[in-house]
């Protein structure tokens, strides 16, 4: 994946329109088989379980090829329990030529890395992938400390076994990314505090924890990392977010109120400045800025989320489209009887933090805003902002747009 395929003349046609090139998140599955105190989803909840057919799986991508959509997401759940289907699904995306082919697992099956034929095993794996278009593989990684990641996602050995696997990934073409949670137990159990009393301690905190983990994650051998943002919804915002993913909890290890969610994304933001050369972070400083000034009260100064306009998401459950996994109460349908060139609504949604549609939304908003109303773009964001934001897609750019079919 290139440079000129982000830039191409569709999509800033796209653009000129006020819209950007859409993004479909398929949640495959709800079926899991890790023990996550921070996910709905933990084998341990006991509901009904469901996995999207495969019949309506190619529907389902023949629209969105159909419809320009140029980023597809199969997530979970653990996609990877039902892996031929998934390779096959990914395979026929490849054939639909969407660009933009991303999955993630929670790494159980690098969880036996003694067993005779564990080599053989990610080898077969790691060239199965490979010989798809599958860009990017994200393996979820909670804590800079293995034993505190393991006890919590109940998969002992994981992270010795992610070790020995990404050297064979990289041999097949695949770099794969880590994909941190935020979480109380970054750095370890028992080392942030559940109760805050101290606003400056806990922004050291997470430093100290974010500075750990990114060392810990490079140690490991990634060349890639990203971070969800904590899913918290307050009660007086319950009416508003209806989830339907349910990759959320009411965990205190993943709980937290405005004031300590400033103090993270600062303490992000002037971490990831210190790694940007070392490893390559997907998290855009300006998303980062606009956040801490909206849980400031300055909701004006960001941009809101184009879920349910140019980003998707489809419910394992019921199959039905929304505007994000978060918006439950406006079921849009299936996804194959939407016209998306016919969606007139403008964006608005800031209700909540969803790193993969919110980060597109700010970086592609402003550039709308910049391409669209010039005069208007130099008044609407601060200076900082700006020089974020500039700084945020140069950074891009150099890393290849995270394209993680390349080592750098």
């Amino acid at each position: 994946m290139n440079n000129k395929s982000i830039f191409n003349i569709s999509n800033l046609a796209s653009v000129l329109k006020g819209r950007i090139p859409g993004q479909l998140v398929i949640q495959y599955t709800d079926f899991c088989n890790a023990e996550c105190p921070q996910c709905g989803m933990r084998k341990t909840e006991n509901y009904q379980r469901f996995k999207i057919s495969k019949e309506e799986i190619v529907k389902i991508l023949d629209a969105a090829a159909r419809q320009n959509i140029q980023s597809i997401s199969f997530t979970g759940g653990e996609p990877f329990i039902f892996v031929e289907e998934l390779v096959s699904m990914i395979k026929y995306a490849s054939h639909k030529k969407i660009p933009f082919i991303r999955t993630g697992t929670n790494g159980f099956m690098f969880a036996d890395w003694e067993s005779a034929d564990y080599e053989y095993k990610i080898n077969k794996l790691a060239e199965e992938l490979s010989e798809t278009n599958l860009r990017n593989l994200w393996i979820s990684i909670d804590s800079a400390d293995p034993k505190t990641h393991e006890e919590m996602r109940g998969l002992p050995g994981v992270i010795k076994g992610i070790e020995k696997a990404l050297p064979i990934f990289h041999k097949h073409g695949i770099y794969p990314a880590a994909n941190l949670g935020i979480n109380r137990n970054i750095a370890g159990f028992g080392k942030i505090p559940i109760y805050v009393t101290d606003k400056n301690g806990f922004y050291q905190s997470f430093r100290d924890a974010f500075e750990l983990f990114y060392n810990h994650v490079i140690d490991l051998g990634f060349t890639m990392v990203n971070a969800c943002y904590p899913m918290s919804i307050n009660e007086d915002e319950k009416a508003e977010i209806i989830a339907v993913y349910g990759a959320s909890s009411l965990s205190k290890v993943v709980s937290f109120n405005a004031e300590e969610k400033i103090q993270i994304f600062k303490a992000l933001m002037n971490t990831i400045p210190m790694y940007r050369s070392e490893i390559r972070i997907f998290t855009p400083l300006s998303s980062l800025y606009s956040l801490i000034n909206q849980y400031c009260g300055n909701s004006d100064d960001t941009m809101p989320c184009r879920g349910g306009i140019d980003f998707f998401f489809i419910n394992a459950g019921t199959g039905s489209t929304y505007p994000c996994g978060y918006r439950g109460n406006e079921n849009m349908g299936k996804f194959y009887d939407i016209d998306i060139d016919k969606i007139s609504d403008k964006p608005f949604c800031k209700a909540c933090d969803w790193e993969c549609f919110r980060d597109p939304s700010e970086m592609a908003g402003f550039l709308i805003e910049a391409v669209k109303h010039p005069i208007k773009s130099l008044l609407l964001k601060a200076p900082i902002y700006k020089e974020l934001w500039k700084e945020d897609l140069k950074y891009y750019k150099e890393c290849n747009f995270f394209d993680g079919r390349r080592k750098k």
